[in-house]
């Protein structure tokens, strides 16, 4: 009787701890739901619209993610070739670079990923002809720099090796100054050559928090089930 009652206890304890915990996931999974959907309406909203200034260097600091990400923004200064940087890639059209190349600007220095570039034509004469001398309007989204790097792979500054865009370390690897704590992706067409791809900026995301939430919710029905069958069990062993 005594090890039937401690058994009994145990399950209400595990059931009572299984709904809760599984309700809690539920209710967590419908508040990312609710945040990724502003987050898609508020992309949406700003890649659509009409390119607007980038920002100055004076609000460079106030600068938010939730705020200011994915704004699409119109910049004029010069391209520095010579201080490219190539970022790991893998995209749609397969592994390869983003071409990362600092705009020299009235104001200050943005980093500008031109594009994408496969692995087999990362040697500068291969994009060439996408090079514009003098002053140039660039138009892209912007985006904030990466300093945690991608898929836990740390970038090597040492031996030239960039797998996330952290605009801080490539402006002091490549010794650019200050910089802008953002970059901007370039639209498609931005290059007059093939090389680099512009326009590859992800802006779909992917939503299955609803999924998720109803599988959470139905894992604690099953457990406040099984919390109602120990009690049931529990009266009728009385």
């Amino acid at each position: 009787m005594t090890a039937n009652r401690g058994k009994r206890r145990f399950l209400l304890a595990l059931c009572s701890f299984l709904a809760l915990l599984f309700g809690g996931l539920g209710i967590w999974q419908i508040e990312r739901l609710a945040w990724k959907l502003a987050l898609i309406e508020r992309v949406e909203a700003r890649v659509s619209a009409p390119p607007g200034p980038a920002p100055a260097p004076e609000a460079w600091r106030s600068i938010t993610q939730e705020r200011d990400e994915y704004r699409h923004v119109a910049v004029r200064g010069t391209f520095d070739y010579a201080s490219e940087t190539l970022v790991d890639a893998l995209t749609e059209r397969g592994p390869g670079y983003w071409v990362l190349t600092p705009l020299r600007t009235a104001t200050g220095t943005i980093l500008v990923n031109r594009g994408f570039v496969p692995r087999e034509a990362d040697s500068p004469a291969d994009r060439a002809a996408s090079q514009q001398t003098g002053e140039v309007t660039v138009t892209g989204l912007l985006r904030m720099a990466e300093p945690d790097g991608r898929f836990l792979r740390p970038n090597d500054p040492r031996q030239d090796r960039w797998f996330s865009r952290d605009v801080g370390a490539i402006a002091k690897a490549r010794g650019l100054g200050p910089v802008a704590p953002f970059f901007i992706d370039a639209d498609a067409g931005s290059s007059p050559g093939q090389l680099p791809v512009g326009g590859m900026t992800v802006v779909r995301f992917r939503n299955a928090h609803l999924v998720y939430a109803l599988t959470w919710f139905a894992l604690a029905a099953l457990s406040l089930v099984g919390l109602a069958l120990v009690l049931r069990s529990r009266e009728d062993g009385r």
